[in-house]
């Protein structure tokens, strides 16, 4: 019998920044994409190393800027979690 528990997928932050840094593309450096974002270079610096967790509102400018789900983003899939 299910406790009703939930256990969330664990974060690989450095994929997480993988994908980030696939997002900016060759066509940005960090600079330039940091001021899109509206943050600072060293931030993204830190998301695109894995050093930090993206925030909510960070998770949603990405997805506004490159199309791509958060799903996507955060796990690297469009459904990450069994229905």
């Amino acid at each position: 019998m299910s406790t009703g528990k939930i256990r969330p997928p664990k974060l690989d932050l450095k994929n997480i920044g993988r994908r980030i840094r696939e997002i900016r593309g060759f066509d940005l450096n960090q600079g330039q994409f940091a001021e899109t974002l509206g943050i600072r270079q060293n931030t993204l610096s830190n998301y695109e190393n894995g050093k930090i967790v993206p925030t909510l509102e960070m998770l949603l400018k990405l997805k506004a800027h490159s199309g791509r789900s958060i799903d996507w983003i955060v796990f690297g899939e469009e459904n990450p979690l069994p229905r």
